[in-house]
């Protein structure tokens, strides 16, 4: 530096020349040359960078035509790599330099493009965006894989958040009538990807809208938006509250005992959320914009969306009925019958002659039974013998009251009375009074209806078995 000070000062003080220079300071020309006017520093290397000269302009354009042919197919797994660019190159282009420079230009490329967002604003009232979750919650203390549906108002970003077990058309309308009740109305837009649950083919502009998405929108009026393939940025607001529930509602990991608890957890989290949080870009909390919002989103229509899928099917000689692989119990009077049933996203509903008799939890395995001891119980009792080895009995109680119920040799009227028990009050409350179910067993029987017997004159048969004349039992007959 002290070098490069003195070079300065005698060039442009002292006026002296570039050769007097180099004979003071005992250094080169060539160094005085550089440092004289100014445009170097020292010790800073300039950056040094030369193309390959092999890849000429033409090589170039080829590249960036196999990044739009990429861009315009939507496919991740099927895309050009440098690899095959350069045999492509060598093929088609007759290209006789290395893959190695192939590849520096393919990533060089690569990393000038650069995306670009417009920031989007919108209007109370306008849209919703909606997207798909996951994450493992402790289902009755199972590890299980669900799915949760999140809805985010675009103007006060207000959020809602509902868990399924899987993601199908049944869960998806049911979801989205769940965030129009929650918000207590409908906006004019629902911005979504392009999943299968909506739409059926296509995508983003030339998407075809599903037949009962479709007639959930007509119902509820609003206009089905789908996104650009890879573009969450389109919906980024929903994108942000996905990650937002998957950190704070999941972590740490929630154990409920069933759908519905775990729901409640997630509501409570979307109203904390509303009355407590401000959005740092918005001028006002996310109350009071959700307040501004209802007032410009749509009425409700009078009656609820049916997001349910029906089907007939036939009660068979086990009183179950066959639906998705699945089989399900009705009461044992409509074996023979055609009933309808209706899917839900968690639920199997049954009904005969528009009257519901039957309600179970959706089974998403397959090849299941799923029996309610209830629907039973009047076989069972017709046919006692079979109480201890009936499925519906074995299904709906814990290896614990079976074994109870064998070791303590009930009869089949105590049996009857146990089983209607658990049926109508639940298990855990019969076992809670096993005692009492014990002391019926021991109680020692008291009739409290007997049969009067009224005497007999059996004088005449007694003379009869003495003197053998049947003429006396016969005047008295």
């Amino acid at each position: 530096m002290e070098d490069y000070q003195a070079i300065r000062h005698m060039y442009l003080i002292d006026h002296l020349s570039q050769r007097t220079i180099a004979e003071r300071l005992g250094i080169s020309r060539n160094t005085v040359r550089k440092y004289c006017e100014g445009n170097i520093l020292p010790g800073v290397r300039a950056n040094y960078h030369r193309n390959a000269s092999v890849v000429t302009p033409e090589i170039i354009q080829f590249i960036q035509q196999c990044f739009l042919a990429d861009e315009q197919e939507h496919n991740k797994k099927q895309h050009h790599t440098a690899k095959r660019i350069y045999d492509r190159l060598v093929t088609e282009m007759k290209f006789t330099g290395s893959e190695s420079s192939i590849r520096h230009m393919v990533q060089k490329l690569h990393g000038t493009v650069q995306n670009v967002f417009v920031p989007l604003v919108f209007s109370p009232g306008e849209a919703m965006q909606i997207d798909w979750g996951e994450c493992y919650v402790y289902l009755n203390g199972m590890r299980t894989k669900i799915y949760f549906f999140c809805a985010r108002l675009c103007y006060s970003c207000a959020p809602f958040v509902v868990c399924y077990r899987r993601q199908n058309t049944e869960s998806f309308l049911d979801a989205l009538i769940r965030a129009f009740d929650f918000f207590g109305s409908a906006p004019r837009r629902v911005i979504f990807d392009n999943g299968k649950v909506a739409v059926k083919s296509g995508y983003g502009k030339k998407a075809v809208c599903h037949e009962r998405y479709a007639a959930l929108a007509a119902h509820y009026c609003f206009e089905t938006v789908f996104c650009n393939p890879a573009s969450g940025n389109e919906k980024g607001l929903v994108e942000n509250l996905v990650g937002w529930t998957r950190r704070n509602t999941f972590v740490p990991v929630p154990h409920v005992e069933g759908m519905d608890e775990l729901n409640e957890l997630t509501k409570q989290q979307c109203c904390s959320y509303i009355k407590s949080h401000k959005i740092q870009q918005k001028p006002q909390s996310v109350n009071h914009m959700l307040t501004v919002d209802r007032e410009m989103l749509l009425p409700l229509p009078g009656c609820r969306y049916d997001a349910s899928r029906s089907t007939e099917c036939r009660v068979n000689s086990y009183a179950t009925v066959r639906f998705e692989s699945n089989n399900y119990s009705v009461p044992v009077r409509y074996v023979g019958q055609t009933v309808a049933v209706k899917s839900f996203a968690e639920t199997v509903c049954i009904y005969a002659d528009g009257e519901k008799v039957a309600r179970h939890i959706r089974s998403y395995d397959r090849e299941q039974d799923v029996l309610t001891l209830a629907h039973y119980l009047p076989i069972l009792e017709r046919k006692p013998g079979s109480i201890l080895n009936a499925r519906p009995v074995r299904q709906n109680l814990r290896p614990a009251m079976l074994q109870w119920l064998q070791d303590m040799a009930f009869t089949s009227k105590e049996l009857m009375t146990i089983l209607t028990d658990c049926a109508n009050k639940g298990e855990p409350e019969v076992w809670l009074h096993k005692a009492e179910y014990l002391a019926m067993k021991q109680r020692p029987v008291c009739i409290t209806d007997p049969v009067h017997v009224q005497a007999v004159d059996l004088t005449a048969y007694n003379q009869f078995l003495s003197t053998g004349d049947d003429t006396l039992w016969q005047k008295q007959a």
